[in-house]
């Protein structure tokens, strides 16, 4: 058996091995390091110390000085590590009474979307405590660590030249992102608020001004510098308004920090350079990032200042109160001697209009003013007008005089039916009638119109029409008003407790504070336009009550002559007026982009009611409702808001918006020259040429038929081919086709001006097309008004000339561009200036003052244009 042999021997060999090896040793443990060497060092200011450190050496560094009680002096701790291991930076600590300060170096600071950029060299200005005692020697250590193997750096501790600023003494220096800076301020006896104003000549890079309570620690890099205080970006204008009342050590720190990306200011981002092998985590270096400063602390005006500058406000809009109440007892004075004289004369008393509408006794015949001498319409020669009672007055001949109704007994006029007798009570049954519908047709048609044949509907019916306008518009006010004040009160309660300036656009050089309110100047400013719209109104209600005693006693000329007297749309622009005074001082508590429309919405308004009141004048039955021009007002403001929000560079907005504008103007032309008298489908067997004949089943005049069932389109080629190609005919209405032609050319141009050049600020460019238009109808109706042989009065020449003057001085103010939202806040701060006005007031405050005393004159021009026209009868009255 050597099988079973030779295995047992290999076993009883395997057994003799494994009993021979040694017993297993344990494994050998690290050992602990050596216990960390602190090396400590007198150290001294002014003395730069270049040095290593490593992982098991602490160094620390021991100053110390004498503070005094009534003078502060500032220290500076500045380090420059020389290694570059970005992965193990030097810790410094500085350890002082009341606070302890730390910083690594490479000092990492975050920019936007997280990006990293790295500083070598870092200086940090110490807090300074205060001390009771008259002298004091304080002690201050600044400990160095690293865990790198080695590290070798610099430091260097220095006092901190004109640490205290003074007043009104410049102070120039430089700082940047690692390296910010900040001084004191302490309040001079007397002194009760200052403004610090920081410049700089050059815009980037970005820096932001805080003012901070004398509390350590101080926060004065950019990622800390926003905690507390108020703080402004900057680029190359600062300034903030400071009151001792919100400090009560009555001392503050003027911090100046470097950001670390322009961005905040309107800035380009930095390239961030990525390499195949670098990590996108990896921190830019951003080497020497450096902005030269210069700090100025000023004291503001006293309180004395504030209640001149109320007094001068309310001084300079209470005087057109007593101008206002001057001219009426003028007026009552001379109605007073004009009723003697007729008294003596046994004549009767004839109405004309002033500027609160009291009577007039004597025709200017009589009172040695020549009547007009014909009472022709320019161009329209011998044409006709027929009246409601189908009377037809030939107004050709220069035998007609203007004072026609001043120069003849009004006898038979008061004994004839009313012009009004033709309507209804309701002015829907009116509308809706046939036949009458039938008579508007020959009636608006006609070539030559007057005021008797367009002021045909029931007084009651349009006195209730357009009442309606005020009292929408009242509603509207309220509902609007409400949370917009909610709104900008809750804005300056985020401003006030976070102490973010940015939120606000002001005039940072010129905001005067009161209270919780940053800026109470731009505020008081709008005392004009509610002051001046309540006046308006009180002058319209004197005019009513005028008129209705007037209608009362049954005198012919309140019933037959002058432009009807329709209030309604003066009460809606007096109280647009007042709204437009309280929500421009809504929006100027804190203007900001996102509140801009409470400042623009009424000046909407204001001017879409002014268009309306004109063409109200001469033509009331067909003026539009209440509802329907609220309705398209509310879409003007609609088209403002998107053209705010998404209208900057984009062009598909622009191109739907100029369409629009387009569209609408056109439609808008075609109602007011067929003085609504069209429509675009069938009109049974009527259609209205280009010409304004009649087409098939008309009066004479018949051009061609057309076919029931044609498209809108074909019939409108068809309407142009008939009018302008086969029989070349010019327009029927040849005055009002001369205004519609310059309003769509300048209504296009607009169009394209806005599609060409995309206007960033949409709100003024829209508010710009409203007051064009306004400007070229009132310009229309002056120009027609003259053309006719009607003649303008003392007191609305008066009033046009000043309101030119006064418009020309506003709108210089206007543009001077105090801030604007529609750049970053550093950079609208670049366009601040001074106040120019008792040094409380600046442009845009003038700019307040002049436009709501403009708008008050715009108001009366349209309330006393039509002042001559008093003593005429309506069907002598024409129509443009």
């Amino acid at each position: 058996m050597p099988g079973a042999g030779a295995a047992a021997l290999a076993w009883a060999l395997l057994a003799w091995a494994l009993l021979a090896l040694p017993p297993a040793l344990p494994q050998p443990q690290p050992q602990p390091r050596g216990r960390r060497r602190m090396v400590d060092k007198e150290a001294r200011f002014n003395t730069t110390y270049t040095d290593w450190v490593d992982a098991d050496l602490l160094n620390i560094y021991a100053f110390n000085h004498s503070v005094r009680r009534n003078r502060t002096e500032g220290v500076r701790v500045s380090v420059n590590v020389l290694s570059d291991h970005k992965d193990l930076p030097v810790l410094f600590v500085v350890r002082q009474k009341e606070a302890v300060v730390s910083f690594q170096v490479p000092l990492i600071l975050r920019g936007l979307y997280q990006r990293k950029y790295v500083y070598q060299e870092v200086s940090r200005t110490l807090c300074q405590p205060q001390t009771k005692a008259e002298v004091e020697t304080q002690h201050f250590y600044v400990d160095v660590s690293t865990l790198s193997l080695n590290a070798s750096y610099q430091l260097r501790v220095t006092h901190v030249e004109n640490f205290v600023l003074r007043t009104n003494k410049r102070f120039s220096f430089n700082a940047t992102a690692a390296q910010p800076q900040y001084f004191k301020y302490e309040f001079p006896e007397g002194v009760d608020s200052v403004i610090v104003k920081v410049t700089s000549a050059m815009a980037f890079p970005c820096s932001v001004i805080s003012i901070q309570d004398i509390l350590c620690p101080v926060y004065d890099l950019d990622n800390n510098v926003a905690f507390i205080g108020m703080y402004q970006t900057m680029t190359k204008k600062a300034a903030i308004t400071v009151q001792k009342k919100d400090f009560p050590s009555n001392s503050f720190y003027v911090v100046v920090v470097v950001k670390t990306e322009d961005e905040a200011c309107g800035g380009a981002l930095p390239y961030y350079p990525l390499s195949k092998d670098a990590s996108p985590d990896e921190p830019v270096d951003q080497h020497n990032r450096q902005k030269m400063l210069e700090v100025m602390v000023s004291p503001t005006i006293t309180s004395e200042a504030y209640v001149g500058s109320v007094l001068f406000c309310l001084g300079i809009f209470l005087s057109f109160y007593v101008l206002t109440l001057f001219i009426a007892c003028w007026e009552s004075c001379r109605q007073q001697k004009r009723k003697g004289l007729l008294a003596a004369m046994d004549s009767p008393s004839l109405d004309t209009a002033s500027l609160l509408g009291h009577a007039r006794s004597i025709p200017d015949s009589f009172l040695g003013r020549a009547p007009y001498d014909s009472y022709g319409y320019g161009s329209f020669g011998n044409g006709s007008s027929g009246s409601a009672e189908g009377i037809t007055d030939s107004m050709g001949s220069a035998e007609v005089p203007y004072g026609y109704a001043g120069e003849r007994s009004l006898e038979n006029v008061a004994g004839r039916p009313r012009l009004d007798s033709l309507s209804s009570v309701e002015e829907d049954d009116y509308d809706t009638l046939a036949d009458i519908d039938y008579d508007k047709n020959v009636i608006r048609t006609k070539q030559y119109l007057c005021v008797a044949d367009l002021a045909r509907k029931d007084k009651r019916v349009l006195r209730k029409k357009y009442q309606i306008y005020f009292w929408n518009i009242a509603t509207i006010a309220v509902f609007y008003a409400l949370p917009v004040i909610q709104l900008v009160i809750t804005y300056q309660t985020v401003v006030n407790v976070t102490g973010n300036q940015d939120i606000c656009y002001y005039n940072f050089l010129c905001a005067h504070p009161l209270g919780n309110l940053s800026a109470f100047n731009n505020i008081l400013s709008n005392l004009g336009y509610v002051l001046l719209g309540l006046l308006f109104l009180l002058i319209i209600l004197q005019r009513e009550i005028n008129y209705n005693r007037a209608l009362m006693r049954n005198d012919a000329h309140a019933l037959e002559c002058g432009i009807p007297k329709h209030f309604g749309l003066f009460y809606a622009m007096g109280t647009a007026l007042m709204m437009e005074g309280l929500l421009s001082a809504c929006y100027h508590v804190c203007p900001n982009y996102t509140n801009f429309q409470f400042d623009t919405s009424f000046m909407y308004m204001i001017a879409g009611l002014c268009m309306l009141k004109l063409y109200q004048k001469r033509h009331p039955d067909i003026n539009a409702s209440a509802y329907s021009a609220y309705a398209c007002l509310a879409l003007v403001i609609f088209f403002s808001v998107v053209g705010v929000v998404f209208g900057k560079g984009n062009t598909a907005f622009w191109i739907v918006f100029s369409v629009i504008h387009i569209v609408a103007t056109l439609l808008l032309s075609t109602q007011l020259y067929y003085m609504g008298r069209w429509k675009l489908g069938k009109v049974g067997d009527t259609a209205v040429s280009a010409a304004g004949g009649w087409q098939r089943g008309g009066p004479p005049g018949v051009t061609s038929p057309l076919s029931a069932d044609s498209g809108i389109l074909r019939r409108i080629l068809h309407v142009l081919y008939t009018d302008c190609v086969r029989q070349c005919s010019g327009p029927m209405y040849v005055d009002r086709m001369v205004l519609l032609v310059m309003g769509n050319i300048i209504n296009w141009s607009l169009a394209a001006y806005g599609l060409i050049v995309r206007p960033n600020d949409f709100a003024s460019y829209l508010l710009a097309i409203g007051i064009c238009n306004l400007l070229l109808y009132f310009a229309f109706y002056i120009i027609m008004k003259l053309r006719s042989g009607e003649r303008i009065k003392l007191i609305p020449l008066l009033c046009i000339i000043g309101t030119s003057v006064v418009w020309g001085f506003a709108l210089f103010f206007f543009f001077q561009g105090l801030s604007t939202w529609q750049k970053t806040p550093a950079e609208s701060r670049e366009h601040n200036r001074d106040c120019i006005l008792l040094d409380f007031f600046d442009d845009h405050d003038i700019w307040h003052f002049l436009s709501s005393i403009a708008m008050f004159g715009s108001f009366l021009v349209l309330l006393t244009l039509d002042d001559d026209l008093d003593c005429v009868q309506r069907d002598k009255i024409y129509v443009f």
